[in-house]
């Protein structure tokens, strides 16, 4: 049997210090795997879009809403408890505050978020589900976002070094933390944390003891919770994957997607070559088609500099701005906040007119073993990671690109 201090121990462990990020990396993919097999793997605009249709249907704006209430849309239920995850995580580790960041930066956050929607909507995928998702899905859209994204990331940092020059009050002025967990008196945030705990524990019994949709459901939510708490003790970030080589030269970031990309190709490939089960021929295409979106390449392209203008502006990506905002940081709330109003926006208006100018031949749906066979696709994945590893450590060593 454990003893009282064998637990605190462990405890102490898991929240008293920040994780390595490429374990984090590690745990992240094993959870999207199973999301792959459960129903559909990991992605997070789609639920911001639901949650913004959502707000508008409550409005009274229908041209905007939806008939798919939050409780029942799987991707939206996975951002809110991520954020809920992360939460506990942060009251556990004694990391939540809440920090109000200055009037201009707040400012900035909502105009990241808002273009992180516009970017997600017209690139048909985030970092998260187009990207991060989608090259271990062997989609060739997520490529041509990666690209995107490197460009849209290294242009925003050029304006935020130009604005620090020419315009340096617009991020200054007073910052503020709420209930800091360096307080003396911080026992309630794990108190708080445990209650979470069980009521979500609860939560995911109710919807698993239901049909099998509500089952699925319900692994969301636990999936979702995990996902926050390894996200919060991580620190896994996308947006500094493709930022620190422009700033600091950092590989960390980098090394750890990378690292998570690659165990999730391992498993993705293996459930779209054999299928799952004993699936049928019109099933495993199906499944092979999961996370490839029609947005090969020019529609990737642009809607990857959009989002990654507005990830760089906001300082959080998709997921980054969930488990940022679950510890606290409210510049993060106002960037999810303009993804969650922009979204349904720009899916109603924007997406339709960029689709009309754009031909079939520049949004395709390209599935990359189609064209180059499974091994021929797994191994252009696996040199495109082994080649930006290559580059962030040897930029890491040498500065070239770094401090812009």
């Amino acid at each position: 049997m454990f003893k009282k201090g064998e637990l605190r121990e462990l405890f102490d462990s898991l929240f008293a210090k920040s994780w390595p990020m490429w374990i984090g990396g590690i745990l992240l993919a094993v959870l999207n795997i199973l999301l792959f097999v459960i129903k559909y793997p990991w992605g997070s605009s789609s639920g911001y879009t639901n949650i913004g249709q959502n707000l508008f249907q409550l409005l009274g704006i229908s041209s905007l809403g939806t008939n798919v209430p939050i409780n029942l849309h799987a991707v939206a239920l996975l951002n809110i408890f991520i954020v809920i995850g992360a939460f506990i995580s942060s009251l556990f580790s004694r990391e939540f505050s809440i920090k109000v960041a200055p009037a201009g930066e707040l400012v900035k956050g909502f105009i990241g978020g808002a273009l992180m929607a516009i970017g997600a909507t017209v690139g048909a995928g985030c970092t998260t589900g187009g990207f991060f998702t989608g090259v271990a899905a062997l989609s060739g859209g997520a490529l041509a976002l990666g690209v995107g994204f490197t460009i849209g990331t290294f242009v925003a940092l050029r304006y935020i070094l130009w604005e620090m020059e020419a315009l340096p009050n617009i991020s200054m002025g007073k910052s503020y933390t709420i209930l800091p967990g360096t307080a003396k008196k911080t026992g309630w945030q794990r108190w708080l944390g445990w209650i979470l705990i069980a009521a979500i524990l609860y939560l995911v019994s109710t919807y698993t003891s239901k049909g099998s949709a509500m089952k699925i459901i319900g692994w969301h939510v636990l999936i979702a919770l995990l996902l926050g708490m390894i996200l919060q003790r991580s620190r896994f970030c996308i947006v500094r994957a493709f930022r620190e080589p422009f700033m600091t030269g950092e590989a960390t970031a980098p090394v750890a997607v990378i690292v998570s990309i690659l165990v999730a190709v391992v498993g993705f490939t293996v459930f779209k070559y054999f299928g799952v089960g004993n699936a049928g021929e019109l099933a495993v295409r199906a499944i092979e088609m999961k996370a490839v979106y029609a947005n090969f390449w020019l529609r990737a392209l642009i809607g990857g500099f959009i989002f990654g203008l507005g990830m760089t502006i906001a300082g959080g990506c998709a997921v980054g701005t969930l488990w940022r905002a679950g510890e606290g940081h409210v510049k993060l709330w106002m960037s999810a906040l303009g993804f969650v109003i922009m979204a349904p926006i720009s899916r109603l208006f924007i997406v339709p007119a960029v689709k009309s100018i754009l031909p079939e031949s520049m949004r395709k749906m390209v599935f990359l073993p189609d064209i180059l066979g499974y091994t021929g696709a797994v191994v252009l994945v696996l040199l495109i990671l082994l080649l930006w590893y290559i580059f962030v450590k040897w930029n890491e060593k040498t500065g070239k690109f770094s401090a812009l």
